[in-house]
């Protein structure tokens, strides 16, 4: 079976910062090659990445994480009846939820005791992070409106006891999938048919050298002390690292056109693979561009990658963290860029012809910016950001369209 899978390979280096810490607040490592290397979870990468998604994708094509799902329903609810209070549309809400996920929504613990002292009533919540996309919620907020008569809790309930209903309530939960739900999955703990593979596999990012995390001593002034009140207002310290960094993202385009489906389509003439060409590009774009905001604030270290390569594979994803077994060394003049691209341009033809990955019409292109880069050349059409965004979504949709059968001579 011949498969579409796309790799992205990246390079970035990043100034001091502390782009993700542990529970101890300092940055992330771990160990790879026999040292020390600093480390970004996958989990911190994704999240940035769909923060992304916010400025490349129409809000009705994302989705929403909380556990507070009652509280979002209840505001299509009420946009769909206006009469409704925003109380009768929280109880809606919360009564279509638990039909379509068999999920717990009820006010946590620690709010209903807030509420017995004189607090206002809390909404349901959730017991995790529920995923739904806009459609979903769009639909869900549709039916309660329906099945409610005006909105009455006691109609809604009876029209869910139906088998009819409560299969519809369950069903818009299960299609017309986010571009986020469909690339990241989701899981639901009470209803696992419910649950969504993801389509797409991130990476922990690594220094492709040792590190060794510092501490930043910082004082602040009070602006109120006089001449004669000598000393800080606030003394403290920050752990920071930096590093030139190997990130690595898989997306299985068949799974991820799987998981939208129609969802894109409804209404629109496009080709069949228009969503999943769309929801390529946002990824690409998203995941090469973004950042994770760890005190952003505090070390200002806005970059981008120095070289990106994208495979387009028809077997299995490969990573090419093994060119950074051996620790990255700097350069005479110092540097770790220029080694790592030399390094890499050396372990990727070397490990695609002693495995034939070469075979099978797979496609690479490169992004790379200044002459450290050079090597990388070799191994893909050169492009800047915009061009690579399309001929890689372009050659994505041509594997996805279906073929024209051949006339039999």
């Amino acid at each position: 079976m011949i498969r579409t899978i796309l790799d992205i390979h990246i390079l970035q280096t990043v100034p001091p910062s502390n782009l993700n810490r542990d529970d101890t607040g300092t940055p992330k490592s771990a160990v790879y090659g026999g040292v020390r290397r600093a480390r970004v979870s996958s989990q911190a990468w994704k999240r940035a990445t769909r923060t992304a998604f916010s400025d490349l994708l129409d809000a009705s094509e994302l989705g929403v994480r909380t556990k507070k799902v009652a509280e979002v329903l209840a505001e299509r609810i009420k946009a769909l009846d206006p009469s409704l209070s925003k109380a009768a549309a929280v109880e809606l809400a919360s009564e279509t939820m638990r039909t379509a996920t068999g999920s717990k929504i009820e006010v946590p613990k620690r709010k209903a005791k807030d509420s017995e002292n004189g607090e206002s009533e809390p909404a349901p919540e959730s017991a995790y992070l529920m995923y739904l996309s806009a459609r979903q919620l769009d639909a869900l907020a549709a039916l309660a409106v329906e099945g409610s008569k005006g909105g009455d809790p006691k109609a809604l309930k009876e029209f869910l006891k139906t088998r009819e209903n409560k299969a519809r309530a369950r069903q818009f939960v299960d299609s017309e999938h986010s571009v986020d739900i469909a690339l990241f999955g989701r899981m639901v703990a009470d209803s696992t048919d419910l649950n969504v593979d993801a389509a797409t596999q991130v990476a922990h990012a690594l220094s492709v050298h040792a590190v060794e995390a510092e501490s930043d001593y910082f004082t602040a002034v009070d602006d109120k002390n006089t001449d004669a009140e000598m000393g800080a207002g606030m003394i403290g310290s920050v752990d920071f690292n930096s590093a030139t960094l190997y990130r690595y993202a898989a997306v299985d385009v068949d799974k991820l056109h799987e998981n939208l489906g129609p969802a894109l389509r409804e209404g629109e003439d496009l080709p069949a693979a228009d969503p999943t060409r769309r929801a390529v590009a946002a990824f690409l774009e998203g995941f090469i561009t973004s950042l994770p905001t760890g005190k952003i604030n505090t070390f200002g270290n806005h970059t981008l990658p120095a070289a990106v390569i994208v495979k387009l594979r028809s077997r299995r994803p490969i990573s090419f963290v093994g060119a950074f077994e051996k620790p990255v060394a700097a350069g005479a003049e110092g540097g770790f860029l220029r080694q790592s691209c030399e390094q890499l341009a050396k372990f990727v033809p070397d490990l695609e012809s002693k495995y034939g990955l070469g075979l099978g019409g797979g496609q690479s292109w490169v992004l790379r910016v200044g002459e450290e880069t050079q090597a990388l050349g070799v191994l893909g059409t050169e492009l800047a950001l915009p061009e690579l965004i399309t001929a890689v979504a372009d050659a994505v949709a041509a594997r996805l369209e279906p073929k024209e059968p051949e006339a039999r001579s």
